[in-house]
């Protein structure tokens, strides 16, 4: 059976949990979650996202996440792989770190976002880690009490419902976390047990989200489909872009092609890296001289807005490239 596509709308909230590989660990020493830390904080202001609520175990991760316009998979795909890269890069491993997709549920702010961010503080009680979620140092609840300042962090929307009073609000939350403790593990907010297991809320609002969501379909395309849009915008052959050739043309190519990947796909630069029999961080170093050649040549960064516009709309790959009304081929820059 095919897998439903993600649910976007602007607003809306996830909780998302993201997975080790075969149940392995995704943060070896403090240092792996300071660097996750970092990479967060800067995939939230490039996305314009907000993070609620957050919880590192050592195999897995919790997110409360709030997206704007640009859809979670955009977000997600750069965290995960910026810090895949990292990890690999400081263990000297290869291959991938987390677990296939992650898991996203949408989840009704108004009625379930303070019980959604009291579950992901009390998941290292659940696991027999802590006794109580403030001895636990990585997770956001510590921030909520005012223990631990983090800037990113978006506590506002959950203790105002509290109280307008700061202290009242933290110490209310806190007495409200410890009477969620008794609930133990809360399979709606793993997908089950809903009309839909990409939704939890009320009725009402499970139909206003499929709705909604019908309204602003988001597809993002797979790695055939972005290879095959690029491949016929600059009139080349995946056969060429395979071989050897280091050829000015071609290496742009490819640099167009591991960007593409990267801004609009549900694809990886390690997919991509196999197909072309790249490595890939001599395609993520492409990716980086390719967005700084667009600050200095039109020409590239013409092709690159024109490429935006038809991957931004994130649809399946046409028959024709007649269909999203094809020019002639850009100059070989």
């Amino acid at each position: 059976m095919a897998r439903k596509p993600r649910i976007h709308y602007p607003g809306a909230l996830y909780h998302v949990m993201l997975r080790g590989n075969g149940g392995n660990a995704v943060f070896a020493c403090d240092q792996d979650r300071y660097r996750f830390y970092l990479l967060l904080q800067q995939a939230l202001e490039r996305y314009s996202c907000r993070v609620f609520a957050y919880c590192l175990m050592d195999n897995h991760v919790h997110l409360a996440v709030q997206v704007g316009d640009i859809p979670l998979s955009r977000f997600m795909q750069n965290l995960s792989g910026r810090y895949t890269r990292w990890f690999n890069w400081r263990t000297q491993k290869t291959g991938h770190l987390f677990q296939g997709r992650y898991k996203a549920i949408v989840v009704e702010q108004d009625s379930y976002l303070l019980q959604l961010v009291a579950y992901l503080h009390l998941n290292p009680v659940r696991a027999g880690m802590v006794q109580a979620p403030e001895d636990y140092r990585w997770s956001s609840h510590r921030a909520y009490l005012g223990q631990e300042p983090i800037p990113w962090l978006s506590c506002d929307a959950v203790l105002s419902q509290l109280s307008a009073k700061a202290s009242a609000a933290r110490s209310q939350f806190s007495e409200f976390v410890a009477g969620e403790a008794g609930k133990g593990h809360r399979k709606e907010f793993h997908g089950a047990g809903s009309k839909d297991s990409r939704i939890f809320g009320e009725d009402q609002f499970l139909l206003d989200v499929l709705t909604r969501a019908d309204q602003l379909p988001v597809t993002p395309p797979d790695l055939p489909t972005v290879v095959g849009l690029v491949t016929d915008f600059f009139d080349c052959g995946i056969s060429e872009l395979k071989s050897p050739s280091q050829s000015r043309h071609l290496s742009s190519v490819r640099a167009m092609l591991a960007w593409a990947v990267t801004e609009f796909s549900d694809a990886t630069l390690t997919e991509l890296g196999t197909l072309l029999s790249r490595d890939v961080s001599t395609l993520s170093s492409a990716v980086k001289r390719l967005k700084g050649r667009a600050n200095q040549d039109n020409r590239v960064a013409e092709a690159m807005k024109t490429l935006s516009a038809h991957l931004a709309n994130l649809q399946p790959r046409p028959q024709g490239w007649g269909e999203y009304g094809r020019q002639s081929p850009p100059s070989r820059y």
